[in-house]
């Protein structure tokens, strides 16, 4: 089967927007882009188009119609795009996950609530998040980081530099899986990559009972052993990819507050799920579900072991 970059739709504008950022993908990549809708799916608050008093129509028409209109607008952006369209007689998570199983990558939509509320990931995109085995990417509509029709140029013209790629490191478990792919999708862009690891103090250095000097001192020890581990987990993956531009830090706090922060002037949000079942249901980790609700730019979630 030939490499694919795949959209999950369900007739939203948020859906519409990953449509048209997957085709964004395809295209820098060199892949087909599949459209695919499952026939049990319909967003909250979008209701097909019916007569005045007559019977809705069945679920595979509207399903039918979502897919059309969003290949028609995918056509219309990108004329040489080879393009798939699928419906898929599934429950939506079990198809999206189907889907994400042979493709290079799955982007579905997330809802935006407002700046301080965040945004509503809602339990179709949580469910497919926490059980897919491919990389994951979210996308809001009319977003920074997007592919809407004025992405590409400025209002004069011109073109536009590529917004910055921010990936989120975790030198604990450093993974080649999301490591790789932040590097590949800064490549493609021809973007820079700015590497965000979030540590602390140990606590006995907080409480303020040791002498002041000292943990001055112990704290900039530790910072520049949490800069040399950073460095050092990066330097290969600078020699794969010697043309792309990496910016480290490894910054005191949450990385998750710093990830979202970063994420406001980027193109691309990256961080990493590991793959582990758990008796309480889909576990996505605390930093990736931060970055899920309130990053303003599209997030890729990646599995890795």
């Amino acid at each position: 089967m030939f490499p694919t970059i795949t959209a999950g739709l369900d007739g939203s504008p948020e859906s519409v927007a990953a449509a048209d950022w997957a085709a964004g993908e395809a295209r820098r990549r060199g892949l087909r882009l599949r459209l695919v809708h499952a026939a049990e799916w319909q967003p909250d608050g979008v209701t097909p188009h019916t007569p005045l008093g007559g019977p809705g129509p069945p679920q595979g028409h509207w399903g039918d119609r979502v897919l059309r209109d969003a290949e028609a607008q995918v056509r219309l952006r990108h004329p040489d795009l080879p393009v798939d369209g699928d419906q898929i007689s599934n429950e939506p998570v079990a198809a999206l996950l189907g889907a994400a199983s042979d493709t290079e990558m799955l982007v579905i939509g997330s809802r935006g609530l407002g700046a301080i509320a965040g945004f509503l990931v809602g339990s179709v995109a949580l469910g497919v998040v926490g059980r897919a085995t491919r990389p994951v990417v979210l996308v809001r509509a009319g977003e920074p980081g997007g592919q809407g029709r004025g992405a590409d140029k400025s209002v004069t013209g011109l073109p536009v530099p590529p917004r910055d790629v921010v990936l989120g490191l975790d030198l604990n478990r450093p993974s080649e899986a999301v490591i790789g792919f932040a590097f590949e999708a800064a490549a493609v862009r021809q973007a820079a990559l700015r590497v965000v690891h979030g540590w602390y103090l140990p606590a006995y250095y907080t409480f303020g009972t040791a002498d002041v000097a000292v943990n001055q001192d112990v704290g900039g020890e530790l910072a520049e052993q949490k800069k040399t581990a950073l460095a050092d987990a990066l330097r290969p993956w600078q020699e794969k990819f010697p043309g792309v531009v990496v910016t480290a830090q490894a910054v005191i706090g949450r990385a998750s507050h710093h990830l979202v922060d970063s994420a406001r002037s980027a193109g691309l949000v990256v961080v990493g799920r590991r793959t582990r079942a758990s008796s309480l249901g889909v576990h996505i980790g605390s930093v990736t579900h931060a970055v899920l609700h309130h990053a303003a730019a599209p997030v890729a979630v990646v599995p890795h072991d």
